[in-house]
């Protein structure tokens, strides 16, 4: 029997319509709590922003008051000046160690195995864990840090009580706890690389040196790209190894601006405040993702251009 060609596009498009609905009622619970859990607050807190509220009470608009008194904040500036010195400390050892770390798994070596389950394992702890861990491992007198560094003949170094080494403190837990997830993702990009290629090179006379730089770092190129995003969004969002090892102390070095906000937000009450500057660093960092990936994408072109 021939269905009529009408009849035929009438029944594929209900065919298609019912699909989609199917589609979307899959896809509506992840939706529903994605709204209510992600959208909502942030819009909220947009609005909280503007006002004055203490949570209890109806908040009372204010304008831009809150970014006028946020940006001369000598606090705010220096909790930003801080997160700042973390990410130059944390962001290039992270993504040098964990490209290293994946390049000498990578080979196949004798207990490269061990080496892998090693870097990653820290990944999976929590960060207050962590925190607990690093400020027993840098104590100023028997942490195993200073302990080693008295073999050499190093004084002690007041890696958490120090207004000059405290921030470098937190940064050393944060590279160790930050290498699990960039190694894996470096790792995962190396082993699609064909192995061809370095044996062609090998045999063209190229040493390890020049195979790293003209071959491995044009093919992870992307995966640099997504380490070093990551990485610098989630420095710039450091909160809980400064809450456990230093509680933004001493003097406020180690502050961070989330600690800021939290203190400010639950300490003092200051919801209205505490939002501004939350949307102040959501600037910053939608600011310095696009500019770092723009840096990224040309510097594409100049690997692929042999240098």
């Amino acid at each position: 029997m021939v269905v009529p060609l009408g009849v035929r596009s009438r029944g594929a498009a209900r065919d298609d319509r019912a699909y989609d609905l199917r589609g979307y009622l899959f896809v509506g619970p992840f939706l529903l709590l994605f709204l209510l859990f992600n959208v909502v607050p942030v819009l909220f807190g947009a609005y909280v922003a503007f006002t004055e509220w203490g949570i209890l009470g109806s908040p009372r608009w204010v304008g831009l008051q809150n970014f006028t008194t946020a940006v001369h904040d000598e606090w705010v500036a220096k909790a930003f000046g801080n997160i700042g010195l973390y990410a130059l400390i944390i962001v290039p050892c992270v993504t040098a160690l964990s490209l290293l770390f994946a390049v000498f798994v990578n080979q196949g070596w004798p207990l490269s195995s061990l080496a892998r389950t090693l870097f990653f394992a820290p990944n999976v702890v929590a960060a207050s864990v962590i925190g607990l861990i690093w400020v027993w491992v840098l104590d100023t007198q028997f942490g195993l840090v200073n302990r080693y560094l008295g073999l050499l003949g190093i004084p002690a170094i007041p890696w958490l009580t120090s207004t000059r080494w405290s921030l470098v403190g937190v940064s050393l837990a944060s590279v160790w706890w930050d290498l699990g997830l960039a190694f894996v993702l470096f790792l995962a990009a190396l082993q699609d690389v064909p192995r061809e290629l370095y044996e062609s090179a090998a045999v063209d006379g190229a040493n390890s040196v020049r195979q790293f730089w003209h071959m491995t770092l044009p093919e992870v190129r992307p995966i640099l790209s997504l380490v070093v995003t990551l990485q610098l969004i989630a420095t710039l969002r450091i909160f809980s190894q400064v809450y456990v090892m230093t509680n933004g102390g001493p003097a406020g070095s180690s502050s961070s601006v989330i600690h800021y906000i939290y203190t400010t937000a639950v300490v003092r009450q200051l919801m209205g405040y505490s939002a501004a500057v939350s949307m102040l660093l959501f600037v910053v960092i939608l600011g310095v993702t696009l500019v770092q990936r723009l840096v990224i994408r040309e510097q594409g072109g100049w690997f692929r251009s042999g240098g």
